[in-house]
């Protein structure tokens, strides 16, 4: 079995978030981050993307998610994002964390969730 993790760590979006008045008047700064546990099969793998999943992919996936809409809760955004990994059979595991730093001037809010996927390998 090749199991490998892959992250997507840090990646800053601008978007509507929150269910404060002064955080539905515009975007703010989310911080995302992504861990992959994937499994690949049996190792040796060729050296091509398409033997493992698109990280690529993922980032594009999160900023058209979060373009497209409002979000009242972090729940729910990590959620969305858990569910785009997912949908590649090979992600057996994904964690995500999101975090919004500028809500407060003393910490950070952030939510950080870690599913399975239901899906047979492919």
């Amino acid at each position: 079995m090749a199991e490998f993790t892959t992250f997507l760590d840090g990646l800053d979006v601008p978007m509507r978030i929150g269910i404060h008045p002064e955080e539905r008047a515009g975007p703010q700064r989310v911080t995302l981050s992504v861990w992959l546990h994937c499994d690949y099969g049996t190792a040796p793998m060729t050296d091509t993307i398409g033997a493992v999943v698109d990280y690529d992919f993922l980032r594009r996936e999160i900023l058209s998610l979060a373009a497209s809409r409002h979000f009242d809760l972090q729940e729910t955004l990590v959620e969305a994002v858990a569910a785009i990994a997912l949908a590649d059979p090979r992600v057996r595991r994904v964690r995500v964390r999101s975090v919004k730093p500028d809500i407060y001037p003393d910490a950070a809010i952030g939510c950080e969730i870690e599913r399975i996927n239901p899906q047979p390998i492919a």
